[in-house]
């Protein structure tokens, strides 16, 4: 059985369907979400969120931070700043933030640190589609735009 589910940021939907699973990492840790799931609201670390739509190939994004929601009479929806699906990250500019922000000159500084996570979580989800030859899909997701910042 599916449930419906969307992601989101405020530019734009990145995915909108029926899914069969949807896994992340919430504040409390890793959560995976299947049809019937009791009703849920918590907060979404930076991280990667795998989306199995039904009847197709996985979806996999970098999701960073915001909020989920299970209401078992409709939909899960998962609402983040910021979120790329695998095919959009520019991999080069990920490795370019990681080697800039992993130096000790930024120890102590948050924003550093943060941006350093979005950059790994990135690159870790463009690892996984580059090793799998490419999981991802357009077929199932809502129209996109581009720009969900950085």
């Amino acid at each position: 059985m599916s449930f419906p589910f969307a992601l989101r940021t405020p530019e734009r939907t990145l995915f909108e369907g029926e899914a069969d699973e949807v896994s992340l990492r919430a504040a409390g840790g890793d959560i995976a979400f299947l049809t019937g799931h009791v009703p849920f609201i918590g907060a979404v670390r930076v991280s990667e969120c795998r989306i199995a739509p039904t009847g197709g190939p996985t979806v996999l994004a970098a999701v960073h931070g915001g909020l989920v929601e299970v209401d078992p009479e409709r939909a899960v929806v998962l609402l983040a700043p910021i979120a790329e699906l695998a095919e959009e990250i520019d991999v080069a500019r990920a490795r370019a933030a990681e080697a800039r922000l992993s130096g000790s000159a930024h120890l102590g500084d948050a924003a550093a640190a943060a941006a350093l996570e979005r950059a790994v979580c990135r690159l870790g989800v463009a690892a996984v589609v580059a090793s799998a030859g490419g999981l991802t899909t357009a077929a199932t997701r809502a129209p996109a735009g581009h720009g969900s910042g950085s």
